[in-house]
């Protein structure tokens, strides 16, 4: 599997692509094409471009959970595609939770839900709603709504939620990951982790039956964690032994610098890339 940056918080030196606070990721795996989430704007067209990434060739876009960082890019992408498909019908299919495309806001009623409603996407899409594991290919598995398992992840809503004029706090119950299968162990592709790093950890243990992880990548939502919710998870993180940890995104540098305690910790920027046999 490849797996090239197209959007972070940050960008290399001496690559001179742009960044945003947002996550793209391009990925191949045995002759499958996926974007992992758009970004916020059309920057991971700009940076794809740039890195020579045709994202014609795109077959599925994963999204991780319905915030605008991460699905923003799908109407300059709908623009893209009218420029540079001329005229025909292909488009790669969407994979995401069903609550992905609910009308999400901030207590302050700021919307930071998906800009494109769904009626208009399946126009150009085939959309695919699973809240259930969905293997992509033999070895790339999308885990589907994760499960909280633990006391100290995922326990407060983000603002609320609409559905067909229904509205409900937003536990971000749509948030969820990527587990490929490498010789060595599983390798976690994350969005933002709203459901708790931990808990995708043990759903992608659970849904690939494979124990051992070799690397995580994403963010991994730690943004001013509580005392309690840091150090439980820098101890999970511990025991997982990982080869490599590469957070990113929505991981701030107080909590990068306690996870370098207990991970070898690397960095993470626009324009890298990634391999995994």
């Amino acid at each position: 599997m490849e797996l090239n940056v197209l959007v972070d918080n940050n960008t290399i030196i001496d690559k001179y692509l742009l960044g945003e606070a947002g996550l793209s990721y391009y990925i191949k795996e045995n002759g499958t094409t996926i974007l992992f989430d758009v970004g916020y704007s059309d920057i991971f067209i700009q940076n794809a471009d740039r890195l020579n990434i045709d994202l014609n060739e795109v077959d599925y876009i994963v999204l991780s959970h319905g915030h605008l960082d991460h699905t923003g890019g799908l109407d300059p992408l709908i623009k893209y595609y009218y420029e540079t498909k001329e005229g025909t019908k292909y488009y790669p299919e969407i994979i995401a939770h069903p609550d992905c495309f609910k009308e999400k806001f901030y207590k302050d009623s700021t919307s930071i839900g998906i800009n494109l409603s769904k009626n208009l996407l399946k126009n150009l899409f085939v959309i695919n709603e699973y809240d259930k594991p969905f293997w992509i290919t033999e070895k790339l598995v999308y885990l589907g709504q994760i499960e909280r398992t633990n006391d100290f992840e995922a326990q407060k809503s983000l603002g609320y939620q609409k559905d067909i004029g229904e509205e409900n706090k937003d536990y971000i119950l749509d948030d969820t990951a990527l587990a490929y299968l490498s010789e060595k162990g599983i390798v976690i592709i994350t969005g933002c982790s709203h459901s708790g790093i931990c808990n995708i950890v043990t759903q992608a243990r659970k849904v690939t039956g494979v124990d051992n992880v070799v690397d995580i990548i994403g963010g991994l939502h730690l943004m001013e964690p509580s005392t309690l919710k840091m150090n439980k998870t820098k101890q999970f993180i511990k025991e997982l032994n990982l080869e490599k940890l590469h957070a990113c995104h929505c991981t701030d540098l107080n909590s990068k610098v306690e996870l370098s305690k207990v991970a070898d910790l690397q960095e993470v920027g626009v324009g890298m890339k990634f391999e995994y046999e």
